[in-house]
């Protein structure tokens, strides 16, 4: 009887070690990276071809946290609760809820990033067409539009209770402008182990004319957060900078907005008042950009607001929030004002922000 019971534990445990092994094999035959300098498709049908010089635009920013973060929502991997979003409703609410919340800022520029368009935790809704969607019904359909997938991550089997499973997300840009060509840029991750917790990392660059014969190129922009190794993050900076340098020296106008995850405000502690142990939002290295580049923190100091809130738990008054989304400019962009837009972190848990500049 007990030699039974030891070989049904034996075989148990042997089922255990297969199961494991193949799941390891899975998630590295799975991992892959897009192709450097990727053509990315552009879809839709600009209201016009060009930008002008000397009129005033407003580009927004916004973080759409895959549909899932609503301001009751705490995730996982940053210590709280959930993998996944409430409901295919609540993905539903969340995304039009934040787009609801861009389009009452009238912008002529749309950055969007974590747009899932496959994904287990945001139950496969397609994110991309839902927002393409939601500006028809406002009777936006006249724009221009790409989207630079950032990942496609393996099954994620953990955590056990609910796996956070399958993401694929990305990167969305509209322009009322014609955008005569896209490219993906691969950034720089970690290495070994690691690049299966920081996935794949891009940035998107899109190029409008303008009426004097130069291009705006428009950088959608979501770096790394967590980087075991500083010089990852570092890096994907200095990558940036000699893009857009590159730009530049060409005679052409450059933004470069998104999620920074960087303090974009240098000390946002100052402004909010809140500061965390784990102070993962470093100041972003302004002395690594080129003296054609200036940053951009989105804030109204007589009434400052976040940017982004921490989700280890439910937003509360007392949660860590600062400023991580903004923009950098080229010294012939014009900047007339920036600001975040309160929406309480109902639908994200990031607050769209805005920029109105001139193109000089």
């Amino acid at each position: 009887m007990a030699k039974k019971v030891l070989k049904t534990i034996l075989i148990i445990l042997l089922i255990i070690v297969l199961l494991f092994v193949g799941y390891v094999v899975y998630v590295f035959a799975s991992y892959y990276r897009l192709d450097d300098n990727l053509e990315l498709e552009i879809e839709g049908s600009a209201s016009t071809d060009t930008l002008s010089i000397g009129e005033t635009y407003r580009i927004t920013s916004a973080n759409l946290g895959f549909g899932a973060y609503s301001a009751d929502y705490s995730f996982f991997m940053d210590g709280g609760t959930e993998s996944w979003a409430y409901s295919k409703e609540a993905v539903y609410d969340n995304i039009n809820g934040s787009v609801d919340s861009v389009m009452s800022l009238d912008p002529d520029l749309m950055l969007f990033q974590e747009v899932d368009i496959d994904s287990t935790r945001s139950y496969h809704v397609d994110q991309k067409e839902l927002i393409i969607s939601d500006l028809a019904d406002a009777d936006i359909s006249d724009v221009n539009y790409t989207f630079a997938q950032n990942y496609d991550s393996p099954f994620l089997m953990y955590p056990f209770t609910q796996p956070h499973g399958k993401s694929k997300a990305g990167l969305l840009t509209v322009s009322p402008a014609t955008i005569t060509s896209s490219i993906r840029r691969s950034l720089p991750i970690e290495e070994g182990l690691s690049k299966f917790i920081d996935l794949d990392r891009c940035y998107c660059k899109n190029y409008i004319d303008l009426d004097n014969g130069k291009q705006l190129v428009l950088y959608n922009v979501h770096l790394s957060a967590y980087t075991t190794d500083p010089s990852t993050a570092e890096n994907q900076v200095v990558m940036l900078n000699e893009d857009m340098t590159a730009e530049v020296e060409a005679g052409n106008y450059v933004i470069a907005g998104g999620d920074m995850n960087k303090d974009m405000l240098g000390d946002s502690s100052a402004y909010f008042g809140t500061t965390s142990s784990a102070n993962w939002a470093q100041p972003f290295p302004e002395d690594l950009l080129s003296d054609d580049f200036s940053i951009v923190g989105p804030l109204d100091e007589a009434n400052p607001v976040p940017s982004c809130r921490n989700a280890d738990t439910p937003y509360t008054e007392d949660s860590f929030v600062l400023t991580i989304d903004g923009f950098v400019v080229s010294s012939n962009v014009k900047v007339e004002y920036s600001n975040v837009l309160d929406t309480g972190f109902a639908y994200s848990d990031h607050n769209p922000v805005y920029m109105d500049f001139i193109l000089e």
